[in-house]
């Protein structure tokens, strides 16, 4: 059983303590596949002995010697050296942490095995610290190199190896995927892999196995994908048989009167996807689907027309987004569009008047509101809607799974489930998409409309930042309009001590906010301050106020990474950009250029920079394309920061490596289908063993 099928312990009655945990459950270990899936980290070969003239600097070694003597050297600080020596030479022990009795364990003319890593020292090699035991020379050297586990604190390796070694024994390691399948994969056994990477022949190849190119390793890799895509490839066919209301394209209905308003005309992508939404809604079966698109791509419009499609058949529709002020800008967009054709738009925000809410709510309980927007409101239980037929989620990974199942559940009256839309402004690069989204149909905007204005990056040292301030004094005189985004509200605990240790001070929203209304002088009503801990009403007032030009430079924390569309505004300064993932500072960007004229993004960086930071800076200054941002994003950073919380309740990926197991993930993604459709209770059996009960996720 996995940790994610594990029974859940009873809890103790009040005021009794909870029993200690075992070093096992300290680490997450709780079945034996968990003992048997915990991998070595590396290997010491310990089956051959090393003659000290043979040694190597660096080289990790088994020595076995006799002790010459030991002494007690009291210079700076108190040093235990142990000569020894074989037939081929001495060496000698260094430990500068030792107990007091521990001069007696050498005695001279005892023998010891040492295994260390030797290091040239003022009288030949020594080994600092070494792992020595009492030997004979009779005992027999091991047959298998010696694993080395991930650890914590309090958590011995011995102790580690029995346990692993106790669940091994025990384990059904019986095979269930197919010998052909195998064959054709050219990979072991499970039980062959899990035995030699926990106990490896001398002869193996230490590079192969701590490479993680090794067969061995290859098997436990694709067993995981495997059971990934199994799970996907299952709540798929789950969902296939649930019933969601078929949503007929009326002809002459809303969605054509609402192309007909637009003042543009969709993209070709728009256009494609706005096709594939509406296949799927006028199936029987809920759909689940994901709409991608770079920042400014245009999925509103996308999501307004499936909007109309479900409104047209007298449904309704929800939006939920994750901030006030992108619900807020969705909002005046849906209702823009959609109120003058007669559709009803209710808000439901974090911080309404009780008559306003109370209005709301009854507008969607009856089914007046067509379309209802909003937050994290929208999920409330007092929230009812006459007739859910679809749901969408923008920027979809910031909602954890309970908050999408809980908007999916408003609709699932007559034993039907409202369709789901989720967007997301963060392109998915192809293997992610595959190993975490392979539940999900996913449509693509790839192209902006037409009349995007290209953002210009460039990379400044905060050294020059009195340069660029001056330079935004003058387009702010010159009637432009900009933005400075600062990482923190006010000076934090943790900026100030990094301070004093020589980092960087981190600049802070209120402190620029005030610097820069000094800089403008007479003019310094034209700076807003925008920050997140600001009361709704006061950031719709200052946003309010940005568009309609009476603020002209707006300092804000990254509250308006996403939701903030204001045309005029041309630039954009980041300070601190390294401290910034490059999914948010390619966000930030696109709050600029939205407009007729040319767009500059400014990324003011502040030293040291590490070469994560420095690869982050170099690729927002070649590209403004987010989907080449997101590979190099997934390539710098791993898929474990890119999901959000997309894996509430699932354990992620310990073994395979999506940069680099790209191949294992399209074999196990079609043996998935295969034993799906041939061996059920085989997929059935590795799903047991690898994810126990824990997929739930899939569901949301």
């Amino acid at each position: 059983m996995s940790a994610a099928a594990a029974p859940r312990k009873r809890a103790a009655p009040q005021g009794e303590q909870p029993p200690p945990k075992s070093p096992g459950e300290r680490l997450g270990l709780r079945g034996d596949w968990d003992y048997a899936l915990h991998l070595p980290l590396h290997y010491v070969d310990e089956t051959r002995i090393t003659p000290i003239a043979e040694l190597r600097e660096g080289r990790v070694a088994v020595v076995q010697a006799r002790v010459l003597q030991a002494e007690l050297m009291a210079a700076r600080r108190r040093v235990l050296r142990v000569q020894v020596e074989d037939d081929s030479g001495r060496l000698e022990l260094r430990f500068f942490h030792f107990y007091p009795g521990w001069q007696r364990n050498y005695a001279p003319g005892r023998l010891l095995r040492i295994r260390g890593e030797p290091r040239r020292g003022l009288f030949g090699f020594e080994i600092v610290h070494p792992v020595c035991r009492q030997a004979s020379a009779q005992d027999p050297l091991p047959q298998s190199l010696t694993p080395v586990y991930p650890a914590g604190a309090g958590i011995g390796q011995a102790w580690l190896r029995k346990a692993i070694a106790a669940a091994l024994r025990r384990l059904d390691m019986r095979e269930w995927l197919p010998a052909q399948l195998l064959g054709q994969l050219g990979l072991p056994s499970i039980s062959h892999a899990l035995q030699l990477l926990h106990a490896p022949p001398p002869q193996v190849s230490l590079e192969q196995l701590e490479q993680r190119r090794h067969p061995a390793w290859r098997r436990i890799k694709f067993d995981e994908l495997l059971a990934q895509q199994l799970a996907q490839q299952t709540a798929r066919a789950r969902r296939a048989e649930q019933l969601a209301w078929p949503l007929v394209q009326q002809r002459g209905g809303l969605a054509t009167r609402l192309l007909q308003a637009l003042p543009f005309q969709l993209t070709a992508d728009q256009q494609a996807c706005v096709a594939e939404i509406a296949a799927d809604l006028r199936r029987e079966q809920p759909m689940h689907r994901l709409l991608q698109g770079d920042v400014g791509s245009g999925k509103t419009v996308v999501a307004a027309l499936a909007a109309a499609q479900a409104i047209d058949n007298g449904l309704q529709c929800a939006l939920m987004a994750p901030t006030d002020i992108l619900a807020a800008q969705h909002l005046r967009r849906l209702a823009e569009w959609l109120e003058p054709l007669g559709v009803g738009v209710a808000w439901l925000g974090g911080a309404q008047r009780k008559r306003e809410r109370d209005q709301a709510l009854a507008r969607a309980a009856s089914g007046e509101a067509a379309l209802v927007v909003g937050t994290h409101a929208v999920i409330q239980d007092k929230v009812q809607f006459a007739r859910l037929g679809l749901a969408v989620v923008d920027e979809q990974h910031r909602f954890g799974v309970a908050q999408r199942l809980s908007l999916r559940a408003k609709g699932a009256g007559e034993q039907r489930q409202p369709h789901l839309l989720m967007m997301t402004a963060t392109p998915i690069p192809r293997t992610l998409a595959m190993a975490v989204f392979g539940d999900l149909d996913i449509s693509t905007i790839a192209h902006a409309p037409p009349g995007r204005q290209p953002v210009r990056t460039r990379v400044f040292s905060e050294q020059r930042r009195d340069e660029v301030m001056r330079r935004v004094r003058e387009l702010v005189l010159a009637g432009r309009q900009a933005y400075w985004v600062c990482p923190l509200i006010e000076p934090s605990e943790s900026s100030e001590s990094g301070a004093a240790n020589g980092q960087p001070e981190l600049r802070d929203a209120l402190a620029t906010h005030a610097e820069l209304q000094a800089l403008l002088g007479e003019q310094a009503q034209w700076v807003g301050l925008l920050h997140g801990r600001m009361p709704p009403a006061d950031k719709a007032r200052v946003m309010a106020d940005f568009a309609a030009s009476r603020l002209r430079l707006l300092v804000a924390t990254t509250v308006i990474e996403v939701g903030v569309d204001v045309p005029a505004a041309s630039l954009m300064v980041i300070e601190h950009a390294e401290r910034f993932g490059l999914a948010q500072l390619h966000q930030l960007r696109g709050r600029v250029g939205r407009g007729s004229e040319a767009a500059q993004c400014l990324l003011l960086f502040s030293e040291p920079l590490s070469e994560t930071a420095r690869a982050r800076l170099r690729a927002l200054h070649e590209t403004g394309d987010g989907f080449v941002l997101a590979q190099k994003d997934l390539e710098l950073r791993g898929p474990g920061e890119l999901l959000g919380q997309r894996q509430s309740g699932l354990q992620g990926l310990r073994h395979a490596d999506l940069r680099e197991d790209e191949d294992l993930l399209e074999l196990a993604r079609d043996a998935a289908a295969r034993l799906l459709r041939e061996h059920p209770q085989a997929a059935r059996e590795h799903l047991r063993r690898w994810l126990g009960g824990g997929t739930d996720w899939l569901a949301a």
